[in-house]
Parts: structure tokens; sequence; C-alpha cells
């Protein structure tokens, strides 16, 4: 069995985790071009990893960059920068920006128009961390790379 970069699970080899950084742009596009950058990676851990990454685990992933790097955009001045980290069982999106101001989700409300971006996140993560740094904030959010269909001993289809 090849090694696999990461954690602790049963059966899968412990070695360096494999990651990739992403330096964001002031421009809309960036939001996009993370999402991108986040398939493209866990893509390439499927092929060149062995890694037996979900379905799900792929559009999740999409969908915490897109969120995170949406806000970063959105309310932070200056550069931003998004991490891929896997650390099987997980897979680890980080997000760093210029804004001190640490996030807060905010109580669910149906009738609220926007904001509802960290309650998304929060919601599909097994664990996220939001860390003051010297300059600006880390919102580190972790998900789980295997699913039913996609975990050790299961099938993971393309993406």
């Amino acid at each position: 069995m090849e090694a696999v970069p990461g954690g602790d699970t049963p059966g899968l080899p412990r070695t360096d985790p494999v990651e990739t950084e992403f330096a964001l742009d002031g421009q809309g596009s960036a939001i996009a071009a993370a999402r991108d950058v986040a398939v493209a990676f866990l893509v390439k851990a499927r092929a060149e990893h062995g890694v037996p990454v979900s379905d799900r685990t792929v559009e999740l992933t999409q969908l915490v960059v897109s969120e995170l790097v949406t806000n970063a955009r959105k309310y932070a001045p200056g550069p931003a920068l998004l991490r891929l980290r896997l650390l099987p069982p997980v897979v680890e999106v980080a997000v760093w920006d210029s804004e001190p101001l640490l996030p807060q989700a905010r109580a669910a409300d149906p009738a609220r128009i926007g904001q509802h971006g960290l309650e998304i996140v929060t919601a599909v993560a097994r664990h996220v961390d939001i860390q003051r740094e010297p300059v600006g904030k880390r919102i580190v959010v972790q998900l789980d790379l295997f699913d039913g269909a996609g975990g050790p001993g299961g099938a993971a289809t393309g993406a």
C-alpha cells in the first residue's frame, strides 16, 4: 500500500502531509480560482497519492473554500491566503486574511438575508478553529475525507 499523507487512520500509513497554498488577489475571480485549486488538489490526492477522497468531500471542500474566501474578499482589506492540507482522515482548509476582527456564527434565522457563511461552514465541518494572528486572522476548517461511499474500503469516484 502506498503511504498516505497525514494522520492516524487505521490501515493508512503516516507520512508528511500533502499541502498547497494559493495567494488570493483582490479580484472577484479569486473565489472561483480558489474553488478550482481545491478541486485540483483533491483530484491529485486521489490520482497521485491514492487517497480515497469522496465526491461529497470534494463538494463540501468547494463550499467551505467558497464561503471562507468570499468572506475574506468581502471583509478584509488586502491580501488573503488559502492553504489546503491532507491530514487523513481529514482535509484541512485554512484561510488567512488581514482583517483582525474575528467572525462569529449567528443564530439561525431563515429570514436573514446573507451572513450565513460561518453557519454553513460549522454545519458541515468536523472542526472549525478561528485564530487571531499577529496580522489578521486564520480560519481553519477540517472536513472528513471519507464518507460511506468513498472511505477506506469504499469506492470513491471522480469529481
